[in-house]
Formats: C-alpha cells, sequence, structure tokens
C-alpha cells in the first residue's frame, strides 16, 4: 500500500506551537483531513488508469500530526511499485502521489494558513 502524508515542515514544532497557543488538536486533525482532501485530486489526475481498481483505491485519512493519501490494499498490492518504483522487477517509479501532493501545495498549505491565522487571533484574544 501507497502511503503519502502531507507534512508541514517542522510539523513537531507546529503542533507543539498550536498546543501552547491552546489549539485544538482535534481540529488539527480535521485541518489535515481538508488538506488531504485538497491534494486527492491532483493524486487521482496523476494515477496510471488500466482497469480503474488503483484509482478507485485511493483515500484520504488524516491524524493530529498529518493528512495522509493512500493508495491501494489487499485488493491492489501493485500501488506501491507503481508509485515508489521497484528496479528488480523493472518497473520504473511514477511518483503519482507524490507529484500529486508537490503540484498541489499551494492550495492545501492555504488551510494551514488560515489555521495559524485563526488560531493566532483566539491567542491574542482579537
Amino acid at each position: 500500500m501507497t502511503t503519502k502524508a502531507l507534512y508541514v515542515v517542522g510539523q513537531r514544532r507546529f503542533v507543539q506551537t498550536m498546543r501552547k497557543a491552546g489549539a485544538d488538536l482535534d481540529e488539527l486533525k480535521a485541518v489535515n483531513r481538508q488538506a488531504a482532501q485538497i491534494a486527492l485530486p491532483a493524486v487521482t489526475g496523476r494515477t496510471p488508469v488500466r482497469t480503474g481498481k488503483l484509482k478507485r483505491s485511493i483515500r484520504v485519512g488524516a491524524t493530529r500530526r498529518a493528512g495522509v493519501i493512500r493508495a491501494g490494499g489487499k485488493a491492489v498490492p501493485y500501488a506501491g511499485p507503481l508509485n515508489y518504483g521497484w528496479p528488480a522487477h523493472h518497473i520504473t517509479p511514477r511518483l503519482f502521489v507524490n507529484n500529486g501532493v508537490a503540484t498541489s501545495e499551494n492550495a492545501w498549505m492555504r488551510v494551514y494558513e488560515q489555521f495559524v491565522e485563526q488560531t493566532m487571533k483566539q491567542v491574542k484574544g482579537a
């Protein structure tokens, strides 16, 4: 199974800072899910399609630390080799998950920026 997480640079420090600022970390989980949902179309748009099973296996998830895009599973075990490659079997990496997340970064980063602004306003009491 291929999993690509959306990590904010300095995520651990970001979470610590938000916790100290009084941010609801369950709310951060929702923000992470929203960011992953924004990246999802870019990932599915780059997904190689032969039967469509791989594309249908792509889904989002979230934790307090990251938004996650997963591809594959028991019925689609080839997701990882297609994304990351498998030189021993002459499979070149496609990086459809990685590239989809990277190209949609401007869009999903706005969600984090809004969360930080909103949290900081609450801290300042504005």
